[in-house]
């Protein structure tokens, strides 16, 4: 990408689950201080790169292959869990998974485990945490499972910030979030990155994902089928057809006109369905 510095290179990855290839020779850049997206559909194999990158694949029965990750210009191939989080490297897994039956307090110190720094550190992080999601400080001691979805999906990324990352993994943050609530998530997503911390977001909602993110990749079938800026992919056509829920200019509607002929929609900005979901 130019002569901008990397903080995260993948590199030709393939991973899979036994026989089944769920990444095959996948490589994705992630510049220092930029929020980067990966779109595709369920099956894709979104997760499976956030997991390859962090090395949790192994915790769900996959295994990497083939090819390179390097963060920082240091490969994390090979590493234990604990040393790609004290690299500067923490993700919020897909659905939360949050410790419901322990209090929201010990959530967070949960995830200072494997993360470098002394107390200070670690209590400059939880101040940044409490700045960023308030009612994590006002619920410090009740039970995560008593959160509701929105609450829970704020502490699992306040937990991931605990160890102070240079680079944050997202998978579906807005997943099964009220509109509203999505778009809280998506304000804290800039805040992080404008605070320095580097950005690789996994979504299914495209319109958010865009709007966040400088560059985009899309996934199909563990394959990268386009990629470039996210404003380029935003404006194309297939894109816009396939994500983000607006038809193809030359697609018939369905309705004729007076003639009995059927029409076309009028052409719309690339802009203008995100623009409708702010």
């Amino acid at each position: 990408m130019g002569g901008t510095a990397l903080a995260l290179e993948v590199t030709d990855l393939t991973a899979g689950y036994g026989p089944v290839r769920a990444l095959r020779e996948v490589s994705v850049e992630v510049p220092e201080g930029a929020v980067v997206t990966v779109l595709g559909g369920n099956g894709a194999g979104k997760s499976t790169l956030l997991r390859a990158i962090s090395r949790t694949l192994p915790f769900h029965g996959g295994a990497v292959t083939g090819g390179t990750v390097r963060f920082g210009g240091r490969p994390l191939d090979g590493l234990a869990t604990d040393r790609v989080v004290a690299a500067g490297v923490s993700q919020v897994p897909e659905g939360r998974q949050v410790f419901a039956r322990m209090t929201v307090e010990d959530n967070l110190r949960a995830g200072t485990l494997g993360a470098r720094g002394d107390r200070a550190a670690k209590a400059a992080a939880l101040r940044r945490v409490h700045e960023l999601f308030p009612v994590l400080a006002e619920r410090a001691r009740q039970q995560a499972g008593l959160l509701s979805g929105g609450e829970q999906q704020m502490l699992a990324v306040g937990r991931a910030l605990m160890a102070s990352p240079r680079l944050l993994l997202l998978d579906e943050p807005s997943l099964g979030l009220a509109p509203l609530m999505a778009a809280r998530i998506a304000d804290t997503v800039r805040e992080i990155n404008a605070q320095g911390t580097a950005v690789l977001l996994v979504e299914q909602n495209a319109a958010l994902a865009l709007r966040l993110a400088s560059r985009a990749y899309v996934l199909e079938v563990g394959r990268v089928t386009l990629s470039g800026p996210a404003a380029e992919l935003a404006a194309s056509d297939e894109i816009r057809r396939r994500y983000l829920g607006v038809a193809d200019e030359d697609e018939p509607t369905g309705r004729p006109d007076p003639d009995g002929n059927a029409t076309k929609p009028a052409r719309r900005p690339a802009l203008a369905r995100w623009e409708e979901t702010r």
